[in-house]
Parts: C-alpha cells; sequence; structure tokens
C-alpha cells in the first residue's frame, strides 16, 4: 500500500491471520448458521417489514445510546407521527435489500474456494504474450459468456502507455527530419543547378565531341549520387563518434550499457536513403543540363 511517506509491506501470512480471524467471528459464523435470515435486523431476507407503530419506533429510540437519542428526536422533532413512522418504514425496507452474500461481503468474509481475482506472474515477456493469447482464445470459444475470463494486463498497459509516449516523442523527431532533408534537398537541388551554370562551356563540349543528352544527365545524375554517398557516410561516422560518449555518459547515470546501438543494416539503409534524396534534388538541373544547346555552349564564357 502506497503513501506519501512511503511503501508498507507485510507477508503473505498477515494477510491469512487476518482472513481466519474474520472467517471464525462470531458476527460471520452466526450469520452462516442463519442463511435466510439478516443478522442485522433479525428479518428474513426477501421478507417484507411488518407496518410499524409510534410507540414501536419511540422504544426502538429509546434503546439506543443517549448521544445518538438526542440526534434522532432532534432530526424528528418536527414531524408528525405518521411522517416519523413513514421515516423509519422506509429506513427498514432499504436494509432488508440486503442479501446473505452481501452481509458476508460486509463482515470481510472470504471464500478460498471461490476467488474473485488470480495474479499470474509469467516468467518472461514471450509468456505474458502466450498466455493472454491463450485467454483470449478461450474466450472466443467459449459457450457459457458467465464463464468468460475477464483479465487485466498490467505490464501490457504499461508497455502501451510507454509505447504511446515513445511513438509521439518519435514522431516529433520525424517531423522535425523531414524538414530538415525537404530544406537539404531544395539546397542540393540549387547547388547542382548553379554547376550546370558554372559548367555550360563544358556540356557543350561533351556534346560536341558525340556525348549524348543521357550521358550529359548521367554525369550530374552520379555526382548528386556521390554527394549523397559522402554525406550519409559522414552521417554514419558522426553517429558512431557521438554514440561511444552517450554511452559512457548513460552508463553513469543509469547503469545500464550500451543503450545506444546503430546496427550495420540501419546504417546501410540511412545511407541509401541519402543517395535516393540527392538523386532526386539533382533530377531537374540534370534535365536542364541535358537539355543545352551544344552552340550555345560553346559559345558561353
Amino acid at each position: 500500500m502506497t503513501s506519501f511517506m512511503g511503501i508498507i509491506g507485510y507477508t503473505n501470512e498477515l494477510t491469512n491471520y487476518i482472513i481466519d480471524r474474520v472467517n471464525s467471528s462470531d458476527v460471520v459464523q452466526a450469520q452462516h448458521a442463519n442463511p435466510e435470515i439478516d443478522i442485522f435486523t433479525g428479518i428474513a431476507f426477501d421478507a417484507e417489514p411488518e407496518p410499524l407503530t409510534i410507540e414501536e419506533v419511540m422504544a426502538f429510540i429509546g434503546a439506543l445510546p443517549e448521544e445518538i437519542q438526542a440526534v434522532l428526536m432532534h432530526a424528528i422533532a418536527d414531524l408528525t407521527e405518521e411522517e416519523i413512522i413513514q421515516e423509519f418504514y422506509d429506513e427498514l425496507r432499504s436494509t432488508t435489500n440486503a442479501t446473505f452474500s452481501g452481509n458476508l461481503n460486509r463482515l470481510g468474509y472470504v471464500d478460498f474456494a471461490n476467488p474473485s481475482r488470480i495474479s499470474l506472474y509469467p516468467v518472461s515477456f514471450e509468456a505474458r504474450e502466450a498466455l493472454a493469447a491463450f485467454i483470449t482464445y478461450y474466450n472466443e470459444n467459449i459457450a457459457d459468456e458467465d464463464n468468460e475470463i475477464r483479465f487485466s494486463d498490467m505490464i501490457g498497459m504499461m508497455m502501451s502507455s510507454m509505447q504511446t509516449i515513445v511513438n509521439f516523442v518519435a514522431y516529433g523527431l520525424i517531423a522535425f527530419v523531414s524538414v530538415s532533408l525537404v530544406v537539404s534537398s531544395i539546397m542540393i537541388g540549387i547547388i547542382t543547378y548553379i554547376s550546370v551554370l558554372e559548367r555550360t562551356k563544358e556540356i557543350g563540349i561533351l556534346r560536341a565531341i558525340g556525348a549524348s543528352k543521357k550521358d550529359i544527365s548521367r554525369v550530374f545524375n552520379a555526382e548528386t549520387l556521390i554527394v549523397g554517398f559522402a554525406a550519409g557516410a559522414l552521417g554514419i561516422l558522426a553517429t558512431l563518434a557521438i554514440i561511444i560518449p552517450m554511452n559512457l555518459v548513460l552508463a553513469m547515470l543509469t547503469e545500464v550499457n550500451n543503450i545506444a546501438i546503430l546496427h550495420p543494416i540501419p546504417a546501410v539503409v540511412l545511407i541509401a536513403i541519402s543517395m535516393f534524396l540527392t538523386f532526386i534534388a539533382g533530377l531537374i538541373p540534370s534535365r536542364i543540363a541535358s537539355k543545352k544547346d551544344p552552340v550555345v555552349a560553346l559559345r558561353t564564357e
């Protein structure tokens, strides 16, 4: 049981001790001995209370402690005899709504043969998933819905909450990275276009010696791919260099080693993405370069 000051811990023996004390108490034994009578009122569970008289009501009040008598007398001071009888009759009827099992629950009785909840502790995450899948399969194929098992996966709910937070942060980072990639791609396209303008005469020479439009386009596409490969490789090298001090700091703070890891396959994929983006950014400038008129290009200074 948690509190502001800390945690109160107790063993299973205390739980069993309290259950045994409650189950063996006189009031619980009395209710067990009279399963058809409400021991709090002495009235049968299904019985309708008999009509009251003002003398019976006053006799009941007179049998109570003086403090309670004073409170009740003050409460009924302004009521007529009929209203007093009706108030007590309604209160008596409300108490007759009790049941045998309800009284036992009020008294804290526990039946080990009929538990209200069972806690299961799987040995691993795989066992937890297998157990949840088995219970779900059982509930889907059972004929009687009264025998359906209702369960709460506490670890699953915690993991789901953590996964929601992680996804929220990841989506935010993806948004920032996407903006950066778009801006970078535009800048690469501009730089490639400037390179086309500065090398117009070279394009004319290449066309003059027999290079086709596709050859000119391939030259600039190859350059953008090289730029993308170099940028991706530098990013991977920078990441690997940052991971080492980052893991050292995290190990000192959390006592967990090797939290940040970059696997080879994701690294290769990132380099491929970098090359693809630069290739897309350089398509329009390379197309412009391939359409240059060789005669006009040779005259450019």
